[in-house]
């Protein structure tokens, strides 16, 4: 279970949103060994003036953040973020210095979907990766 937020300037945001959901998807897939079909992705667009980002930032300035379940090694939680900054730079064109990466674990337990709790579901994925 991952659970991707995209947070950027909206007039930015929406013009790569969907160009970026498939870069970031595809690192997931790769890193993760995510099912193709387990895409969760939540883009919240920011009105200019309600982003105030460290000086050395452009307008692309992005921040992605990763709720999932806890249990990936630290290798493979390095290598889904090396992917991700070199996809994106590569397919969406933005600078490394305009993403910002964060990824949040939870136990399964903190996860509740299709009428469960994460660590009662039978996933048809591995976590332990």
């Amino acid at each position: 279970m991952a659970q991707i937020k995209i947070y950027g300037i909206e007039k930015r945001l929406n013009l790569i949103k969907k160009q970026l959901s498939n870069t970031i998807h595809s690192c997931v897939v790769e890193a993760l060994e995510f099912p193709e079909n387990k895409r969760s992705h939540r883009f919240i667009p920011l009105a200019e003036e309600d982003v105030y980002y460290p000086t050395g930032r452009t307008y692309d300035y992005i921040v992605i953040e990763i709720i999932m379940m806890e249990g990936r090694k630290t290798e493979t939680k390095k290598r889904l973020i090396q992917l991700l900054y070199e996809r994106i730079r590569k397919e969406v064109k933005l600078s490394a210095s305009d993403i910002e990466i964060c990824i949040i674990e939870q136990p399964a337990y903190h996860f509740g979907f299709r009428g469960m709790t994460g660590d009662e579901m039978l996933l048809d994925y591995k976590v332990e990766v």
